[in-house]
């Protein structure tokens, strides 16, 4: 529980990097979530072969990384964190797919390692452009964006409520795991056994917390509808930054960009 917690924890950085002030902050974040929805478009869209094709795809994240004076250690950490997950999805692809692509000399690299190398690539990509959406714009500011482009609003209050109250529960869980610790004498009590009772009073603060919580709401006015804390209109900057980079990601998804550059350094030969 307590590595859970620190975790979840950990994530609050992104809202504290989300009020920075530089260049990619002050965009309406409108463009800003279109384009990441075009960026995760255009590297899923890639043939699961392609693996070269998907190297150009990290200008974006390192260009807005550098822009929004992001630290690049703090993304990757954040990164690595859902890695193990995609490497469950991709493990078995070498043992099912094993038709010979490549050869280097004695080696041969077959369909299902390409195909496992690119699932991680892509992950990282799109996990990737994901964090750095929300921490250059903040998870309040993309479900306001993404309600004026035409989401249902109950859903995209659903999303602030799912994100702002996960931190609550997660207190809620760790202040119980600790409370069950120090009533623990040595090891008794903490066994597998305890965990039913254990959840049983985690589910009832937590009713009893969100009750507390919409009647505070109610009382202070709550309709259904949140407020950002930056309000920004959509501008010229915003549609040079949509379509530059809109233009940028097509480009990347119909030219293999890596295979050129292969063949110019190279001189063609090939």
């Amino acid at each position: 529980m307590a590595s859970i917690a620190g975790t979840i924890k950990d994530f609050r950085q992104l809202d504290l990097l989300a009020a920075g002030d530089t260049v990619v902050h002050r965009l309406d974040a409108r463009a800003k979530v279109l384009v990441t929805l075009a960026f995760i478009l255009a590297v899923v869209s890639v043939h699961k072969y392609e693996l070269a094709a998907l190297f150009p795809f990290f200008l974006y994240p390192a260009v807005l990384m550098a822009l929004g004076n992001l630290s690049p250690r703090y993304i990757v950490k954040k990164i690595l964190v859902v890695l193990p997950f995609a490497v469950m999805v991709g493990m078995f692809n070498p043992l099912f797919d094993q038709t010979v692509l490549v050869r280097l000399g004695p080696f041969v690299i077959s369909g299902g390692w390409l195909s496992f190398a690119s699932i991680l690539v892509r992950s990282m990509l799109t996990v990737g452009g994901a964090l750095i959406l929300v921490a250059v714009t903040g998870f309040p500011a993309i479900c306001h964006a993404l309600d004026q482009l035409g989401m249902p609003r109950i859903f995209t209050v659903q999303l602030l409520f799912l994100y702002r109250y996960l931190f609550v529960l997660t207190e809620e869980g760790g202040r119980t795991a600790r409370a069950r610790e120090l009533r623990a004498f040595g090891k008794k009590g903490l066994g597998l056994s305890s965990y039913g009772s254990l959840i049983s009073h985690l589910l009832l603060r937590t009713w009893l917390r969100a009750e507390r919580i919409h009647l505070a709401m109610l009382a202070r006015g709550f309709a259904g509808e949140f407020h950002p804390r930056r309000i920004t209109r959509f501008g010229v900057r915003d549609i040079f930054f949509l379509a530059g980079w809109s233009g940028l990601f097509l480009l990347f998804r119909l030219v293999n960009v890596s295979q050129i550059l292969g063949m110019i350094v190279t001189g063609g030969r090939g």
